[in-house]
């Protein structure tokens, strides 16, 4: 017997939203499988008969279950149909309904209130880590948002000191990006305004640990991430990941055996391997945040940037009670204008606002108006559908360049999406030769002890792509291969 699928689904689609309506039923649909209201195994009805049900146009049912299958969370069983992916988790986390972030006791645990760097230079070519080609970027569209934002601002005598917790104009507008296109459901008291996701980082880090504290990471991560967890005096541990992520089964281990107060992830295009953390773990990780009470950081770097199929929503979008959630608009805007942002419930949004306070008092108001002016405007999503194209082109080139010049010596994956390839090899004295030589052929790049958090973990390469042209990123692979030849 069918489950009641207009009463289900119907009440979170609406032509008269913004987003896609293929994309509100993705949502819907996860959403349901979150709450256990759709098992592993059950069979969906047939895209024509829930096309009917919701009186939508069957091709947006059918878009929608290819999304769905391609992310892992349906399985297509041919002439049988599509059903719940079996290999979820048989238990469904029980979730407290799906309203804002509230401010509740879902973080059980007193708060405190209290890597080589990568620089391009005239004669040499950069490999950075995944920045987009400031180069492209509309900048006269940004100058006379500026001017505008200057005006208002004036007209409004909001020239003086403001709140730490950034601009209401943007926050309010990042609120509705992320209740339209990452399923998230805040508002403008639950975001704070940060200078790039590493002072969100930082910040998490101040609020939530204390000398002694465990926090565990992917064993390959971002290492400006460890060295805010180490100046708080917590202990950071390595847990091992494969090509579906972080091994959630060695972090309930690491719960057992150590007071694990918090963990960090960039679960999307995990930071520097790309590779994404699948439904079914982030599912069991959530149980066992719930579990063991410990908080989740989740660093979304560069959710805009993805090339094939739909991105997967954040953990946030299923537990935001749980979640502090980092984004930033370096990646989409300029990396020079330093907006990050950070999700979370209202209290702790007050807490990290007190830490603003006490590091830098307040962002740059103009800035932040200046940006939330190309936001309103549709500018920013016009540039990032330019730029989906313009990057996916230079993915695919790069990934040729790459076989012509590193073959058999690195193996790489074509990321799905994010900026930057992660290269792996087999010969660490290889890979040796190439820390050692960069300079010598005018290459800088981050090394590959960058990401380890332990000295036993695999090393390898992460290789922006986006920031440089085709002739550009011919040439720094030519001299990638000089190094590694140079004894």
């Amino acid at each position: 017997m069918l489950r009641p699928w207009k009463v289900m689904l119907s009440e979170r689609i609406s032509a008269a939203r913004s987003m896609p309506l293929y994309l509100q039923i993705v949502h819907a649909l996860i959403h349901e499988i979150q709450r256990g209201r759709l098992a592993p195994g059950t069979y969906l009805p047939s895209s024509r008969e829930l096309a009917a049900t919701l009186e939508v146009n069957r091709k947006t049912i059918v878009l929608a279950y290819d999304d769905l299958t391609a992310q892992g969370w349906l399985e297509s069983r041919g002439t049988r149909g599509t059903m719940i992916a079996a290999n979820l988790p048989e238990q469904p986390l029980e979730l407290h309904g799906v309203s804002a972030p509230s401010d509740t006791a879902e973080f059980p645990f007193a708060m405190t209130e209290s890597a080589p760097f990568v620089l391009s230079g005239s004669d040499w070519l950069t490999f950075d880590e995944g920045t987009p080609d400031c180069r492209l970027f509309p900048t006269e569209l940004l100058a006379r948002a500026y001017r505008d934002a200057i005006g208002r601002a004036r007209r409004g005598n909001r020239l003086r000191y403001g709140d730490p917790r950034g601009s209401a104009v943007l926050r309010q507008c990042i609120a509705d990006m992320l209740n339209a296109q990452r399923g998230l459901v805040a508002g403008i008291d639950n975001i704070c305004i940060t200078r790039g996701s590493q002072m969100g980082v930082s910040l998490a880090a101040r609020i939530l640990l204390a000398p002694g504290d465990t926090v565990l990471m992917e064993s390959l991560s971002y290492a400006p991430a460890a060295t805010a967890f180490q100046a708080m005096g917590a202990r950071v541990v390595g847990v091992p990941l494969d090509r579906d992520g972080i091994d959630v089964e060695m972090v309930e281990r690491m719960c057992r055996l150590h007071r694990v107060r918090a963990i960090f992830l960039t679960p999307h295009h995990q930071f520097p391997t790309t590779v994404a953390l699948r439904p079914e773990r982030r599912l069991r990780l959530l149980e066992l945040a719930r579990q063991f009470a410990f908080a989740i950081i989740e660093d979304d770097y560069d959710h805009e940037y993805h090339f094939e199929s739909q991105p997967l929503l954040p953990l946030a979008s299923y537990a935001p009670g749980r979640i502090i959630y980092i984004g930033s608009l370096s990646k989409l805007t300029l990396p020079s204008l330093r907006i990050g942002y950070i999700v979370a419930p209202t209290r702790v949004i007050d807490a990290i606002a007190h830490q603003v306070m006490s590091l830098d008092r307040q962002g740059n108001t103009l800035t932040e108006d200046a940006v939330a002016e190309l936001i309103d405007a549709g500018e920013l999503r016009r540039h990032a559908r330019k730029m989906n194209i313009v990057y996916a082109a230079r993915r695919d080139a790069f990934a040729a360049a790459l076989k012509r010049h590193l073959g058999g010596l690195a193996e790489f994956d074509v990321p799905d999406g994010g900026l930057a390839f992660w290269l792996r090899f087999s010969d660490p004295a290889l890979l040796d030769r190439i820390d050692r030589n960069g300079a010598a052929v005018g290459l800088r790049f981050a090394p590959s002890t960058s990401y380890a958090t332990a000295p036993s973990v695999e090393r390898g390469l992460r290789l922006g792509f986006a920031s440089l042209d085709e002739t550009e990123a011919n040439d720094a692979l030519r001299r990638l291969r000089a190094a590694a030849d140079l004894k």
